[in-house]
């Protein structure tokens, strides 16, 4: 994480040009690691983002909504208490700690002009939000931390605020290249020697400088003198849009714009360069962060459940193995009908008789002695019936079973297949309606969702793909219920309709307006549908094809779901 000292001393730097005299007029807390400050200075509104999560703690200006929660926590309830309204007078660091301070300028019970001091520690696991008064003693923190807990401070009400401890050396502070080289470990490679001798220079940083400059990890003279300067230019710049926040290596630094004049503009928005790379960054990671964790979490279920209908099947195929014996039972049940004058008494676990089904050839018969023949020989007429019955339910069990394992298989492949939250969503719904997950913790908002589905259908919109062919439009489905929405409601009798022969993919829809297709354009579409299923890595995929007239929905069936004849089919490569 390259949210550095020297970083954080540039989005200060930006901060103070656009909030200085500014006026905090909202307060939010969205979640328990962020506060939003709602900021209206110079004309426009701005909102301030503090997060002190461990993976993402910052400090910077934000353009992008946050959802609140419906009752303020307590942290937030203070804040609005004691600085709403409040003026700042001045955003700084000290050196290039990650510790920020907001000077404000309030109004006390008396309406008498008091100073707090807002203060913003980014020290990743042990970050936190503190607001102090105008003696520098705690009012609260969004964090409290005790020495009885083996915290090195107290960071709690009423108790004088401390700074944390810090045992490397403030690259400010160094005047001379050979100050700075003497400082600079033997044993260490030139990044991580920096990074472990000065304060808030981060190795991603001095990483890159090395790799712009192509310079050895080994300490020398020569690649020490490159980066001593360049981290001198860049202090000394830090106010001026000579310094710009670009990508590094999935992370991000700052960097020298050698073409830039190191000029600051007169309009406020072009000197936040810093502050909206940074925001858009951590949107984007966050989103993606948030969509793998309900991907992955969606997945999981799906695949228990999927684990428990396997298990499911195998009971009942050997419940299936077990009806085989039926038609014994009821062979056993015909002989000793058939021959029972000549058993008037018998003490044996057993009989012999003739098989007349099979030559007269000898068989023997386990029977109860306990009980007459007759008796023997209706106990196995109703094992003969209850097996029977069984079969005929299992059988249907059975290819109920097999219909729900090709469903979920689907499921899992729309799982892969989606590229947001939105997608995810989507699916999540679809399961909410099904019976399978209906024991599931999914099902425990189920009343709820179920209304917001019945209120949304109306207005739903949905967003196929859409692939432009010559003249031609084809829409390919996302989901199941998109793949119905496109099959049922959307295509055209006249339309053709496109789907991987016995594989699972998406519902593919060429658009024809009544003209018919050339075969190039038949077997693009082909390509596109075989590229939008689980084929999609193979080679010499069947792609069946049909005019939507002759797809079909048997009534009842489970979304995406669906029976056509009259097809034609094509093998092809799958190609996006």
């Amino acid at each position: 994480m390259a949210f550095d000292g020297i970083t954080t001393k540039k989005i200060v730097s930006e901060l103070n040009t656009a909030l200085g005299d500014g006026k905090i007029n909202k307060i939010y807390e969205p979640n328990k690691n962020e506060i939003i400050l709602g900021v209206y200075a110079k004309g426009i509104n701005f909102a301030l983002n503090l997060s002190i999560a461990s993976d993402s703690y910052r400090i910077n200006l934000t353009t992008h909504q946050k959802a609140n929660p419906l009752n303020a926590p307590g942290f937030c309830m203070l804040l609005r208490k004691h600085i709403t309204g409040a003026k700042i007078k001045k955003i700084y660091t000290i050196g290039l700690e990650r510790i920020v301070y907001i000077d404000l300028e309030c109004l006390d019970e008396l309406n008498d002009l008091i100073n707090k001091k807002l203060i913003i520690e980014l020290m990743g696991k042990h970050s936190n939000i503190i607001l102090t008064n105008e003696n520098g003693f705690i009012i609260d923190s969004l964090r409290h931390l005790s020495k009885d807990d083996n915290s090195s401070r107290d960071i709690l009400p009423a108790r004088a605020y401390e700074t944390p401890e810090n045992s490397k050396i403030n690259f400010d502070e160094i005047k001379t290249f050979d100050e700075f080289y003497k400082l600079i470990p033997d044993d260490k490679k030139i990044d991580c020697g920096i990074a472990s001798t000065f304060t808030g220079i981060s190795r991603l940083l001095i990483q890159s400088i090395i790799e712009k400059n192509n310079l050895t990890t080994e300490k020398n003279s020569s690649s020490l003198k490159i980066i001593f300067k360049e981290l001198q230019e860049m202090l000394k710049n830090i106010d001026t849009d000579k310094v710009i926040t670009e990508s590094y290596s999935n992370d991000f630094v700052l960097y020298l714009a050698n073409n830039s004049e190191g000029n600051i503009s007169q309009n406020i928005t072009d000197n936040l360069q810093s502050n909206f790379f940074i925001d858009d960054y951590y949107f984007n990671k966050e989103t993606d962060n948030l969509f793998n964790s309900y991907k992955n979490n969606l997945l999981k279920l799906v695949l228990s459940t999927l684990s428990k209908i396997k298990k499911k099947l195998v009971n009942i195929n050997q419940k299936i193995e077990d009806c085989k014996n039926m038609d014994m039972y009821k062979l056993y049940g015909e002989l000793i009908t058939a021959n029972m004058y000549l058993f008037p008494e018998y003490n044996s676990d057993k009989i012999t008789v003739q098989n007349y089904y099979n030559n007269n050839e000898e068989i023997e018969i386990p029977v109860d002695k306990n009980k007459t023949p007759s008796v023997n020989a209706k106990n196995y007429y109703k094992k003969y019936n209850k097996l029977k019955n069984a079969l005929s339910i299992v059988n249907e069990q059975k290819a109920e079973t097999i219909q729900e394992l090709d469903y979920l298989e689907s499921i899992i492949y729309e799982i892969d297949m989606a590229k947001n939250i939105s997608d995810i969503d989507e699916i999540y719904s679809e399961l909410t309606e099904n019976t399978l997950f209906e024991r599931t913790h999914l099902k425990s908002n189920a009343k709820i969702t179920k209304k917001q589905n019945r209120n949304k259908k109306a207005n739903k919109e949905y967003t196929p793909i859409e692939y432009k062919i010559e003249n031609f439009t084809l829409l390919v489905g996302k989901n199941n219920v998109q793949n119905d929405y496109l099959t049922t409601k959307l295509a055209r009798s006249n339309d053709i309709w496109f789907h991987t022969k016995d594989i699972h993919g998406s519902h593919a829809i060429l658009i024809t307006k009544g003209e018919t297709p050339s075969m190039d354009v038949l077997i693009r579409c082909a390509q596109i549908a075989a590229y939008y299923s689980k084929a999609k890595m193979s080679s010499n995929v069947p792609v069946d094809y049909t005019l939507v007239k002759y797809v079909k929905k048997p009534s009842g069936a489970k979304p995406g779901f669906v029976i056509y004849t009259h097809n034609k089919t094509i093998n092809v490569t799958p190609k996006n």
